[in-house]
């Protein structure tokens, strides 16, 4: 955000201080890479190819490589020349007891592992190196395309990539699942688009992880010779041993229990709001800002005690963030901005408490820590916000750089993300949250788009029903000024609903009802008050049916019933 309103003098006279965030190293140098294709059992022919695009890849990112099969090259002197060790498909025992004690010493202490393809083929009887690969190969089918799904889209070694990516090659099975040792999946299979995969919905391909105080990462690609003129697959190895050398950012903590709120689909971004001027695109699993300034929020349901992720671009000197913690917008983006928070993407901003990492004009991030794990413009980055009560702390890809206890009522509200203005690009994907406390029922809205009948419309107006569900702020419907009046939704089928939304326009019902019916004909009454004060009323409910229908029974005003918007929420799937 670039701020231009004075009151932001009188917000930093309300803040809090800032507990610093624990100290970093900086990105480590990577200047030697070791690449080991020793082989004692199947020796793939693509092995040479491989070694000469890792060659060039060195010869094209400063760093030297090194390729040898004498294992001899496994002593402590001489692994502490290297930022990080490839295993390019070797296979079977290829280290004997001293040469792997040298090696696991020298992962313990900050090392970096790159493992391609049948590096999973080997040593299986070192447990250690189990857990260094991720897992052990089981089985593959005949060569052919398959669909790779790339899950993390933050990552070195696969932001470059198509959220899908058809390719061809051997594809392996493995003996367990990755996820349960500890590893962050970055990319799996998708075993519809193949035959002869085992594993099932869940099948990793390529995937990081501590080890130690090492690093380590994997990729199951990599089997025939072009892949080693494919230069989607040569920019995921280039990351790969980057990551592994500590030369790259990366969050290689397990991640398990995240529910998207937007996957890349057009169906998951039609559940967000825009309020504001500019909005997004969408591209490739991918929304991309256009002018502003605007928020982009999820009005689906407020969140507490929350973990939220998401992966952010800028091209260059651009201008982002996060909001968290704020109450409906009503189509205003300042809301926001004076009763949330916004978690500020800008490195360049003069005032330290107006960069990235910061909690905008609160509490600025440890510069070093966040500089450190900073990745440059046109790369991708990841964030992860902690809110739990007035507490946010904030990850940049996965190094904790602020953390921060508000004196704002910040522990339930809604999130959303910024579009600044023209010219100040920024893209985000991939975000998704995990709650571990209480919150509003999850769900979808299922009225969005549905056109409803109403008992009747404002006279010589256009304030129809289906504008209560068109998602836009600024319509609404409006009624004839006398009681009852109603508005009815069809849901085309029987659905659960756990919470109705009301958002009303100055002419609010004093007493109403929501009712739900199978056929539109009966009706059950699942919520009902006399005391009703406009603004927002954002319902629980338990219910089924059909149709949901609000019946307004006494207006708190001489006018009709107006609504700007009726949501009804639920489970995604059919009852």
């Amino acid at each position: 955000m670039h701020w231009s309103r004075a009151a932001a003098a009188l917000l930093l006279a309300g803040a809090t201080l800032a507990v610093p965030a624990a100290p970093a190293a900086a990105a480590g140098p990577l200047t030697e890479v070791l690449v080991f294709s020793k082989t004692a059992g199947f020796r793939h022919g693509s092995i040479p190819r491989g070694i000469a695009a890792i060659q060039q890849l060195g010869t094209q990112n400063g760093f030297s490589v090194t390729a040898t099969e004498d294992a001899a090259q496994f002593t402590p002197a001489n692994l502490a020349r290297y930022q990080a060790v490839v295993f390019l498909s070797t296979t079977g025992d290829v280290l004997d007891p001293a040469q792997q004690t040298a090696f696991e010493a020298y992962m313990n202490n900050g090392g970096g592992f790159a493992g391609i393809h049948a590096a999973a083929d080997t040593e299986y009887d070192w447990p250690w190196y189990e857990n260094l690969v991720g897992a052990y190969f089981h089985s593959h089918p005949a060569n052919q395309t398959a669909t790779v799904h790339v899950e993390d889209r933050g990552n070195a070694s696969t932001a470059h990539l198509p959220q899908s990516w058809s390719r061809y090659d051997e594809w392996y099975n493995y003996r367990t699942n990755p996820r349960d040792g500890g590893a962050k999946v970055l990319a799996t299979l998708d075993e519809s688009s193949y035959s002869g995969g085992n594993m099932g919905a869940d099948h990793p391909i390529t995937w990081c992880k501590t080890v130690g105080a090492g690093r380590a990462w994997y990729t199951g690609l990599g089997h025939t010779d072009e892949s080693y003129a494919e230069q989607n697959f040569l920019r995921q190895i280039l990351g790969g041993i980057q990551i592994a050398a500590g030369h790259r950012p990366a969050d290689c903590r397990p991640e398990s229990g995240y529910t998207p709120l937007f996957d890349g689909t057009r169906a998951s971004l039609d559940q967000w709001r825009q309020a504001g001027p500019g909005g997004f695109t969408l591209t490739d699993g991918t929304i991309s800002s256009q002018g502003g300034m605007g928020l982009l929020w999820y009005p689906v349901r407020t969140f507490a005690n929350y973990s939220l992720k998401l992966d952010w671009m800028m091209p260059g000197d651009d201008n982002g963030g996060v909001f968290i913690g704020f109450p409906d917008p009503q189509g205003d983006p300042w809301k926001p901005v004076d009763q949330g928070h916004e978690i500020q993407i800008d490195a360049t901003d003069g005032d330290p408490s107006r960069t990235t990492g910061s909690v905008y004009s609160f509490a600025a991030p440890d510069p070093a820590v966040r500089d450190a794990a900073l990745n440059p413009p046109g790369s991708w980055n990841t964030y992860e916000i902690a809110v739990h009560g007035q507490r946010v702390e904030i990850w940049l890809n996965g190094v904790q750089v602020n953390d921060y206890l508000s004196n704002r009522d910040i522990a339930n509200g809604y999130i959303g993300v910024q579009n600044d203005g023209a010219g100040l690009d920024i893209s985000y994907r991939n975000i998704r949250i995990k709650t571990d406390g209480p919150s509003q029922p999850p769900g979808v809205d299922l009225a969005r788009g549905v056109r409803g009948v109403a008992s009747s419309v404002e006279p010589g107006s256009l304030h129809l029903a289906a504008n209560a569900t068109d998602g836009d702020a600024g319509t609404r419907w409006g009624s004839a000024h006398s009681d009852p009046q109603w508005i009815r939704l069809d849901l085309g089928q029987v659905r659960t609903v756990n919470r109705v939304k009301l958002t009303w326009e100055a002419a609010y019902a004093r007493a109403y009802q929501i009712q739900t019916s199978p056929t539109g004909r009966t009706w059950t009454t699942v919520y009902s008050t006399t005391t009703g004060n406009g603004g927002i009323d954002d319902v629980p409910v338990t219910a089924t049916g059909r149709f949901v229908r609000v019946l307004g029974t006494q207006r708190a005003t001489q006018w009709g019933y107006s609504l700007y918007d009726v949501n009804v929420y639920g489970p995604a799937g059919l009852t």
